[in-house]
């Protein structure tokens, strides 16, 4: 893997961009969660009236969220990777492929 493209570079990245502008007074746990909401709904409204896609505006706003995202999980001390990991491990007990495959149904439901 390129380091370019490691969580823990971009987390880095981010960091330094931060401090550089002293913004890491602002960027408390609830205002970076707020700010992941905020830009995802940044995001949906990119899809909001239909099927033309402005990849470069959807990109943006993904790049926002996941910014955020990976800022909160430096400030709790979340390792972003093991946490997405960990998770697709809980959904494969929860989503057995034999019981989900090619089903949107939850898995309480399956």
């Amino acid at each position: 893997m390129n380091d370019h493209d490691s969580l823990k570079y971009l987390t880095g990245e981010i960091r330094k961009f931060t401090e550089e502008r002293d913004w890491d007074q602002f960027h408390t746990p609830d205002n970076l969660a707020k700010s992941v909401s905020i830009e995802a709904g940044e995001l949906l409204e990119c899809f909001q009236w239909g099927q033309d896609i402005d990849l470069q505006a959807v990109s943006e706003e993904l790049a926002d969220v996941m910014n955020y995202c990976l800022q909160l999980a430096d400030k709790l001390g979340i390792d972003p990777g093991k946490a997405i990991y960990d998770k697709i491990q809980k959904n494969a007990v929860k989503y057995p492929v034999e019981k989900s495959k090619g089903r949107s149904t939850k898995y309480d439901k399956l």
